[in-house]
């Protein structure tokens, strides 16, 4: 499986050399080791590596300065620092240096083990799909540094923080890393961090055994299991308790869970993206948000931008969501006449991408022939307005059979804002929603459950409606 690779390990005490060279021979790689910077670099100018493991202190200098050189002059060979055991500082400076791994002293053989065979599967995926990041549309420059940024850090096992208003496709963002990177094979598992009810936290994230609890009828395993071998993606990271953080942290650190009821803690192999629309260092310097556990999850941070900031792209990713949504629903693509693209640019979208694509579906059903006007899209007046870009578009655009600019699995029809609809139907919603809180004891998460509806789409109705 491993013909032909070749690693090259750089350690300067001879017994780790010697363990490093056993258990990746074994594994059928090729192997030269060196005691220092010096020949390491010198065995770099010859070379070419599919893998480098280094320690972070040697004779001659820092592990670190390594990792930044291969960084730079060799992009396509991942590079991972043997730290010493629980030195989380050390490891989270050689992330952000550009370390695609971390492993501590001493050495653990399972997990060294996995994460060779991470680096090698890494590069198999570069080269046999070189451009996943096509989902994310958009030719401005913020969405094209996105992208790059993306290409970057999906190399990495560094944890991620994606930041950006709501609506801007964090999700889509964090699936795209995972699409790119080594683990692409193994499972995505996102979670609400806001939709789960503090006292099932523990539970949620560890899982339990049968007992532990009542209720509790058999063993459960939970997400950082699930996401054994993949990505654990926390949506909303700063809707977290202080004391779930701190077993968060944990967990995050030691790469360790105990479920709840069990005296045994089980290794687990996950990289973890985390996201939200909040300002999580304002988070930290009120008290909120745990400083540790923020400096863990924020080891690389990754902005996404609103849909003002590439507003150049709303023909291109307007005529994408527009195809989608027309294949959906077995009709043909509609066309945006120049009325309706200049309205679109002048608007300021609050919502971003997710209200662009709501706002679509419904000029797609109200409109009448193949082509939407400014009027089918009944933009709320109130809401300011923008000056279109230098250079906007301002003749009609057909759609595209591009992928959409936001993630359509994390879409509800009930997102949909409905401004256009007659006021007894909010009624009847607003009815409804009562009643079932009423019913649910004022529990959001079963009430919305009990509606059909994601937790995200209950909040967005409450705030809409206007029900405390």
């Amino acid at each position: 499986m491993n013909e032909n690779r070749s690693a090259l390990i750089v350690d300067d005490e001879h017994d780790i050399r010697e363990l490093l060279v056993l258990t990746l021979g074994r594994m059928g790689l090729r192997t030269d080791t060196a005691p220092n910077l010096h020949a390491a670099r010198q065995m770099l100018g010859t070379v070419s590596y599919d893998l480098c493991l280094t320690d972070m202190r040697l004779p001659d200098g820092s592990g670190l300065e390594l990792v930044s050189e291969i960084s730079t002059r060799f992009p396509s060979t991942p590079v991972a620092v043997i730290t010493a055991y629980g030195n989380v500082e050390a490891a989270v400076e050689a992330l952000k240096a550009g370390a695609f791994d971390f492993v501590s002293k001493p050495v653990d053989i399972n997990v060294l083990r996995g994460l060779v065979r991470q680096a090698l599967e890494l590069n198999t995926r570069r080269l046999a799909q070189p451009d996943e990041a096509g989902r994310l549309i958009g030719t401005s420059p913020p969405m094209v540094a996105l992208r790059q940024t993306i290409s970057k850090v999906a190399r990495s096992q560094a944890p991620v923080h994606i930041s950006g208003e709501s609506g801007t496709g964090k999700e889509l963002v964090a699936r795209t890393i995972h699409a790119q990177g080594s683990r692409a094979g193994g499972p995505f598992v996102p979670v609400n961090c806001g939709a789960i009810p503090s006292e099932l936290m523990e539970s949620e994230f560890f899982g339990h055994k049968k007992g532990s609890f009542t209720g509790a009828n058999s063993d459960k395993p939970g997400l950082f299991q699930a996401a054994d071998g993949g990505t654990l993606f926390l949506d909303e990271v700063a809707e977290l308790p202080l004391q779930m953080q701190v077993k968060l942290l944990r967990a995050i650190q030691e790469k360790s869970v105990r479920a709840v009821g069990s005296q045994n803690e089980v290794q687990i192999d996950t990289r973890i993206l985390s996201a939200t629309h909040k300002d999580l260092s304002k988070l930290v310097a009120e008290g909120r948000f745990r400083h540790d556990l923020f400096y863990r999850i924020n080891v690389i941070g990754l902005p996404v931008p609103s849909l003002r900031e590439r507003n150049g792209d709303l023909p291109l990713l307007s005529a994408a969501i527009l195809d989608r949504l027309s294949k959906a629903m077995k009709r043909q693509s509609p066309t945006l006449a120049s009325d309706a693209v200049a309205a679109l640019q002048r608007y300021a979208f609050p919502g971003n991408v997710r209200e662009l694509e709501n706002i679509l579906e419904r000029a797609l059903a109200l409109a009448d022939g193949n082509t939407i006007h400014a009027d089918d899209l009944q933009l709320p007046a109130s809401t300011a307005t923008m000056p279109p870009p230098p250079g906007s578009q301002s003749h009609p655009v057909p759609a595209s059979s591009s992928a959409a600019g936001a993630d359509p699995r994390t879409t509800s029809p009930f997102d949909t804002a409905s401004s256009a609809l007659p006021s007894y139907i909010e009624e009847i919603e607003r009815t409804a929603i009562q009643q079932a809180l009423q019913e649910n004891r004022y529990n959001k998460t079963k009430t919305a459950a009990a509606l059909g509806i994601t937790f995200r789409a209950l909040r967005y109705k409450l705030k809409k409606l206007g029900i405390d």
